[in-house]
């Protein structure tokens, strides 16, 4: 998994960024937020979240590690892809869309493009439990041990699993147990699967 890459910005527009580091410019997809604070200058800092799928390797960038975590949070939830979490993180601010989720304001988030009620309910549902209003720290999948979430995560798509399957058994055995390691995570998520 790619933490996040560094470097010169060779090309912005308001939904991806090019960041030239060592030779290569890495195209990233970006939130109208993260655009925002791009804009005026030379170099930066993208904390990024890969999604490998089988016709593509996309990277998502994100200026704050909290945006990106709740784009993880909102990619978790059934129904809400990669572009869907973009559009949303695109629509409203972090602290903003923390809040609308904790108080469940489902018509905050139904006034996002392409969110209707049911998903903006699933939302609300799936990840009220999950974020801390007031703290910058963000509850990820229960778990506070999320880079192996995420190794694990990827390394079950990297063998062919669907996302949200594995995203699914690993939320529940990181909620049953935090100090799952990498390895007994995939072990026992491929039992599940």
């Amino acid at each position: 998994m790619i933490e996040y890459i560094k470097g010169d910005i060779a090309d912005l527009t308001p939904t991806y960024v090019v960041i030239e580091t060592n030779g290569i410019g890495y195209m990233i997809n970006i939130s109208l937020n993260s655009y925002s604070q791009l804009q005026g200058k030379t170099s930066a800092k993208i904390y990024v979240y890969e999604a490998i799928r089988e016709d593509a390797h996309i990277l998502y960038g994100f200026v704050e590690k909290a945006e990106r975590e709740l784009f993880i949070l909102l990619i978790s939830v059934s129904g809400v892809g990669a572009g869907t979490a973009r559009m949303i993180l695109s629509s409203l601010k972090v602290d903003e869309l923390k809040q609308t989720i904790a108080t469940g304001n489902a018509n905050l988030l139904k006034s996002v493009k392409g969110i209707g009620a049911k998903t903006a309910q699933r939302i609300i549902v799936d990840l009220k439990d999950k974020i801390k209003v007031g703290d910058d720290t963000l509850i990820i999948t229960a778990s506070t041990n999320n880079e192996n979430f995420e190794e694990a995560l990827a390394a079950l798509v990297m063998l062919g699993f669907p996302q949200q399957l594995a995203s699914k058994a690993l939320k529940k055995l990181f909620t049953q147990d935090s100090t799952l390691g990498v390895e007994d995570a995939i072990k026992k998520a491929l039992k599940m699967m």
